[in-house]
């Protein structure tokens, strides 16, 4: 399915039925990277899988922001006429997440970002340099936000109020520092650091991310029903 939304075409596709559920995939992905989650969250929630602008089947754009991105969600999110949903997100999907919530603060019941970063220089400097030589020979777009973007400010962080679990692997280009300091300077934030695992390994098309994040889940539409 299709939706116009911050003047681009959003295709999304919407399984299951309960308390709603988004999923915001990563840099240069899709929404299918979700399919295994999605069949295990689609048995509780109502899931709303999009592909992010210029990606997937959604409208090619020439350029990307952060900021497009989470506007594009927050009209999704409107013309959908979703009720304070949960936003899960890896990697670029976690930094639109933050900047939603931080945003507009009561859109979302609660947030989930596995391997965000605040700023360009937080990702670990051997994973920066190859983006960066990526970008000089390529000048693709998607990396040039990524060596760019985000600027997340801890003032930024603290705005938001829901619910907040952040997820960092133990061998993620993330370092678990920072994943910890997000989740200490959110006003209400948890920290799972996942063994073993890599950026994209527990995440993409894998089984151990449900058992992860199920509790958090449950717990915030609990709660959020009871409001």
């Amino acid at each position: 399915m299709f939706v116009h939304v911050n003047g681009v075409e959003i295709y999304y596709e919407i399984d299951g039925d309960g308390s709603p559920i988004i999923l915001l995939h990563g840099n240069g992905e899709h929404h299918r990277i979700f399919d295994r989650l999605v069949d295990d969250l689609k048995k509780n929630h109502k899931v709303f899988s999009m592909d992010t602008r210029g990606h997937g089947e959604s409208e090619k754009v020439d350029s990307f922001h952060y900021s497009d991105m989470v506007e594009d969600v927050a009209a999704f999110i409107r013309e959908l006429r979703i009720e304070r949903p949960i936003v899960y997100g890896f990697s670029d999907g976690g930094i639109v997440g933050l900047m939603l919530a931080s945003k507009y603060p009561d859109v979302l019941s609660g947030l989930i970002a596995s391997g965000p970063n605040l700023t360009p220089k937080d990702v670990i400097l051997k994973e920066r340099l190859p983006m960066r030589i990526v970008n000089i020979f390529k000048r693709d777009p998607k990396v040039k936000m990524m060596i760019e973007e985000p600027n997340i400010t801890d003032e930024d962080l603290m705005r938001i109020k829901i619910p907040v679990l952040i997820t960092v692997a133990e061998k993620d280009i993330i370092p678990i520092s920072h994943a910890e300091h997000i989740a200490n300077t959110v006003g209400n934030g948890s920290l799972i650091i996942v063994p073993y695992e890599d950026h994209a390994s527990y995440i993409v098309h894998s089984d151990r991310l449900f058992p992860l994040i199920s509790d958090f889940v449950e717990r915030v539409s609990v709660a959020d029903r009871q409001i």
